[in-house]
Order: structure tokens, then C-alpha cells, then sequence
């Protein structure tokens, strides 16, 4: 039987916004006179929202008012250049198409500064989402549950309905503490063993395979589970 719902995470599970991320936060260092980053090195920062990421960036012992105003030019300028080179990953799109037609409500609940979380969503997938929370002041980001609770309460479904889908240790995390089901995805800005060694149960390595594991939970890791998307 599949879930009601599925609640994603959006960095790294249903977008690729790894290089605007990346351009982002080295014009703010550029701007301040601090040296850039290399992509490899965002990729690992991201997960925990803007602030954290800001934060890992600049150089270690940076002034708190400096680190202020990178994170200040860094968000005017991921507002402006969000979606120059985001794309959603391979079979995304239709995976959300079919759970809509299945009709499996979907969530989205990201720690992106919920600015960015609605614009991109109606970039990429408009009218795909019934509830999308990004990071907003005064509410804990994941791990912490709020966000999902909150998203889970209007989508009217409990946890035992409920799958998380996600690409991060903070995702297993997060689902761990909602008490609902997760499915990490292999694609995103984390591998594959560090997710084994976070506790990952269910991993998928194509939009067709999540579809499956949602879908047809039970039979979600046998041979052939895989569902053919528009």
C-alpha cells in the first residue's frame, strides 16, 4: 500500500543546486576579500541552511560582523542568481506528476531560507507541491521535527503515513525524530556510505526507484520494483 504522503527535502534530493549555491557564496567572499571556495568543499557544507553554510565558508576566526555581511551579500545575490544553473534531477518531474496522480500528497521541507524555497518551487515544480516550508525565523530547521509536523498537519497525515525523502544525514535525522518513514536517494550532495553509516535503510539510485519505494513500500528493495514514469 503506498504512503499518503511524501515530505522531500529539496537541495541535493529534487534539485541540483549545487553550482549557483557555489557562485553565491564565493562573490560574497570575493566582496569581502576572502579567498573562494572549491565546489567540493559547499557540497559537503550544505544541509544545514544559509546560515551554517555562510558560516563554514568563511575562513575560520572571521568577525562576526564580517561573517554578518558575507551572509548578507551572499543571500542578495542567491536571490538574483538562483536559478541560473539549478535543474531538477533526471526523472524528478514525473515522479512528482505520479504521485499526484496516485494521489499521494506531497510535501516539501527545506533548512533553504524559505524565500528561496518558494520562488524555486514555483520555478521548477508549479502546482506539483500541497505544502512547502523552507527556514524562517523563530521555527527550528532540521533535524528538529517542527517543520515536517507542521507540513504533515496540512496535509492532514500522520507519521505512520508518512515518508521522508532526503539525501543527508540531517534528513535520517530528521525522519528519525518525526518517527515517520525515510528514503535517502544516492544522487544528492552525500555518499552513498556515509549514508550506510548514518543509518540509511532504503536507498535509491533513480526517480524510478523512489517512485517504487513510495509507491509499492513492501516490495520497495525487490528486483523489478521499479515504476515506469511518463
Amino acid at each position: 500500500m503506498a504512503y499518503a504522503a511524501a515530505i522531500f527535502d529539496l537541495d541535493g534530493t529534487l534539485l541540483d543546486t549545487l553550482d549557483d549555491l557555489t557562485s553565491s557564496v564565493n562573490v560574497a567572499l570575493g566582496a569581502h576579500g576572502l579567498p573562494p571556495r572549491p565546489r567540493r568543499e559547499i557540497r559537503s557544507f550544505l544541509g544545514n541552511g544559509m546560515v551554517r553554510l555562510v558560516h563554514l565558508s568563511v575562513p575560520d576566526g572571521t568577525d562576526a560582523a564580517l561573517e554578518a555581511a558575507v551572509l548578507k551579500d551572499f543571500m542578495a545575490h542567491y536571490a538574483e542568481h538562483a536559478a541560473e544553473r539549478t535543474a531538477p534531477y533526471p526523472g524528478v518531474v514525473s515522479l512528482l506528476s505520479t504521485l499526484a496522480d496516485k494521489g499521494v500528497r506531497c510535501g516539501l521541507v527545506s533548512n533553504k531560507g524559505d524565500f528561496a524555497v518558494q520562488s524555486l518551487v514555483a520555478t521548477y515544480f508549479p502546482g506539483l507541491f500541497d505544502a512547502c516550508v523552507g527556514e524562517r525565523k523563530g521555527v527550528r530547521r532540521k533535524p528538529a521535527p517542527d517543520t515536517v509536523l507542521r507540513v504533515m498537519d496540512e496535509l492532514r497525515v500522520a507519521a505512520s503515513q508518512t515518508v521522508y525523502v532526503g539525501d543527508s544525514e540531517v534528513d535520517l535525522e530528521t525522519a528519525r525524530n518525526v518517527g515517520c518513514a525515510c528514503i535517502a536517494v544516492s544522487w544528492g550532495f552525500r555518499d552513498r556510505d556515509l549514508l550506510v553509516r548514518q543509518g540509511a535503510t532504503t536507498i535509491v539510485d533513480t526517480a524510478e526507484e523512489l517512485a517504487g519505494a513510495i509507491l509499492l513500500p513492501a516490495s520497495a528493495s525487490a528486483p523489478g520494483s521499479d515504476l515506469t514514469l511518463a
